[in-house]
């Protein structure tokens, strides 16, 4: 029987006209993490990761934050 890895999640309130943006760039880092839209009308989503992969996840979202006005 196969065992499910445990994800950490982080929501964030980002740009509506952002999230295919933030969506497309995750998966361009394959397998660093999975956005899963939460309620497009308010920007809500949820982007879950390996724990051990928070440094990397927290690092790409705050660049891009700063740099393309993401959030």
């Amino acid at each position: 029987m196969a065992t499910m890895r445990q994800t950490a999640r982080l929501y964030l309130r980002i740009g509506r006209s952002r999230i295919h943006f933030l969506k497309f760039i995750l998966e361009a880092y394959d397998g660093m993490a999975v956005l899963s839209v939460v309620n497009a009308g308010d920007g809500l989503v949820m982007v879950r990761f390996a724990p051990e992969n928070i440094r990397e996840v927290v690092a790409l979202l705050s660049c891009l934050a700063c740099r393309k006005n993401l959030m």
